[in-house]
């Protein structure tokens, strides 16, 4: 058989988990928390299942959820969108990121991606006979150089994407940078994905500018976003897709083909669950509480850190403790000190080492305390 991503094996992450339950290490890899959700989604979804609510629901969504996310980003970005034509409940951010390349790219055309980056990104442009045009994040703080993507931009360029708060440094795009962005957008009439999973995952008194509050941007973006993220439920792959609704026509199109439609009790329990803004609007201060306290831990090892202002994630150098490959480095780290990681060079095309592990923090309190008493050793 001829394969359409010759160059694409199994994830990182999911190595890197495998590779932590069969050393026993504690896996700080994969992105997802290991502390329970709250009980009173859970109770949600199981009225759900007890109202009968466990058929397909209408592609876009079930209406209560639709109309309640209507509401939430009327409260949390003071704009107004029309939930029955700008919103689509989807299998997650990752299935929203696949319908929107699958929707926007044609064969030979252009997107531009910024390094390092989520791993979906690249192969679903390929597979869509697309482009990937990678461009690197500058160092130290992983901000995008607007000059160079104005300079990468060609005739054949269809579509951006950005990702803040960004995995995997935890750098945040600034309201300038949306002005900069949107002037690009429209002057060249490209089209932008913003992948916005962890919107409510900001630290520092930053405020997450969503794509949503410029109306240019607005105008030819796809904005997705992560309820597993939000509350804690990565394994339930629920999520949701933002656009005008020319865009979204097209992106139900091959939403319909991919999964139809999502998970109806967890739609019905997401829905009630959102009628109390507390239980994403807390989320900032919940996090940022977890990087501080990994933050203040690991002042006593030998990593450096990278400033991270977003996200579950944090970036640490590791220089002083070895010259390994990266790639290498987080298998030892694994093996020998029972801590599991990310290396950073996965998330470039060219497979870029530059001494960087990806640590997720989304733990609680006992597992944050015993990983870096183990990396203390070192």
């Amino acid at each position: 058989m001829i394969s359409k991503l010759p160059n694409i094996g199994t994830t990182i992450f999911a190595i890197m988990s495998k590779m932590a339950n069969d050393y026993g290490a504690i896996n700080l890899s994969q992105g997802f928390p290991d502390f329970p959700i709250d009980n009173q989604l859970i109770e949600y979804v199981n009225e759900g299942m007890r109202k009968g609510i466990n058929q397909y629901a209408p592609l876009p969504g079930l209406p209560e959820l639709l109309n309640q996310v209507g509401e939430k980003i009327n409260r949390t970005y003071g704009i107004t969108i029309h939930p029955m034509d700008e919103l689509t409940i989807t299998a997650g951010g990752t299935q929203a990121l696949f319908s929107a390349f699958t929707a926007l790219v044609h064969e030979n055309d252009e997107v531009i991606i910024f390094d390092p980056a989520y791993d979906s990104y690249d192969p679903v442009v390929r597979l869509s006979r697309g482009k990937p045009v990678h461009l690197r994040l500058k160092e130290p703080d992983f901000h995008i150089d607007w000059d160079e993507v104005n300079d990468a931009i060609t005739p054949n360029t269809r579509a951006i994407i950005i990702n803040t708060p960004h995995n995997p440094s935890g750098a945040v795009l600034s309201d300038e940078d949306m002005k900069i962005l949107e002037k690009l957008v429209l002057n060249h009439q490209l089209y932008l994905i913003s992948d916005e999973v962890y919107e409510h995952i900001i630290f520092d008194g930053l405020e997450h500018h969503s794509v949503l509050k410029y109306p240019g941007l607005r105008s030819r973006s796809i904005a997705v976003f992560s309820f597993g993220k939000t509350f804690h439920a990565t394994g339930w792959k629920i999520g949701y897709m933002v656009a005008p609704k020319e865009i979204m026509y097209e992106l139900r199109k091959v939403h319909q083909f991919t999964v139809f439609t999502v998970n109806s009790p967890a739609q019905y329990g997401i829905a009630k669950y959102l009628q109390d803004e507390s239980n994403y609007l807390k989320l900032a201060a919940f996090y940022e509480e977890k990087r501080d306290l990994f933050g203040s831990l690991m002042k006593e090892t030998r990593f450096t850190p990278v400033p991270c202002h977003g996200t579950y994630f944090q970036l640490y150098r590791y220089t002083e403790i070895e010259d390994k490959h990266d790639i290498e480095m987080a298998e030892w780290l694994t093996k020998e000190h029972k801590v599991a990681s990310i290396p950073s060079s996965v998330f470039y095309e060219n497979g870029d080492d530059i001494k960087l592990l990806r640590f997720c923090f989304a733990k609680t309190r006992k597992t944050i305390e015993q990983a870096v008493e183990r990396l203390c050793k070192i």
